[in-house]
């Protein structure tokens, strides 16, 4: 009897296991909680469930109450990604977006080295081809989180960022700015991406030919 009933408790368990795996997956990564830390300006560190708005540029944080935190009072966090796997980290950065003051706000970075770090910001835009479903890109495997992702008239969508010389410059996904922003390797990052089937414009692309940079220099 007691051998039955932890069968069906194990099978209920898995049951709403893969419901909640489902549920997440129809979300945006910045609408669902994830395990994570937030590292404060004064040295604190909350560990808990996490969920980001980077429009607004705050991060809330449950544990048994939720609080939430701006941009001008953490200096980075981290989080586990469960729905797209590996873990993520955003730091808070001064930029001035549209004015001459800059004020921070948050960044996830990509990849960094010595002189040079990609970074990006994620929103959810329109889908005006309104199509479900995901998108998928080759080099990162089944994993939507680096090729476009839409559903229910909306998609996933990045801004790019480099970050060098302590200036964060913004990447408008053209292949000509991108050798600007990476100077001195022309001829050998453009070998690279030929041989590795990469795009000036993906994720996950992005993020390999910035770390081949980085090797490089």
């Amino acid at each position: 009897m007691m051998t039955t009933i932890r069968k069906a408790v194990l099978s209920l368990s898995l049951l709403f296991l893969g419901i909640s795996t489902l549920v997440a997956q129809n979300q945006f990564p910045s609408q669902v909680w994830h395990k994570g830390n937030i590292h404060t300006t004064d040295g604190q560190v909350y560990g808990g469930e996490i969920k980001y708005d980077l429009e607004n540029n705050v991060v809330q944080l449950q544990d048994q109450t939720v609080n939430t935190f701006s941009a001008t009072n953490v200096t980075h966090f981290e989080l586990f990604d469960e729905v797209y796997g590996g873990v993520r980290k955003f730091f808070s950065l001064p930029y001035a977006q549209g004015t001459d003051y800059a004020t921070p706000i948050f960044f996830e970075v990509l990849t960094e080295g010595e002189d040079l770090a990609l970074l990006c910001r994620e929103y959810i835009a329109t889908d005006s081809r309104g199509m479900g479903g995901f998108g998928m890109m080759g080099g990162y495997g089944m994993n939507p989180f680096y090729g476009p992702q839409s559903m229910m008239g909306h998609k996933l969508a990045f801004k790019y960022y480099f970050l060098k010389n302590g200036k964060i410059e913004q990447y408008n996904l053209k292949k000509k700015e991108l050798f600007e922003m990476l100077p001195g390797h022309d001829d050998e990052i453009s070998l690279f991406m030929r041989k590795n089937r990469l795009e000036y414009d993906k994720r996950g692309d992005l993020l390999r030919i910035t770390a081949y940079y980085n090797q490089l220099n």
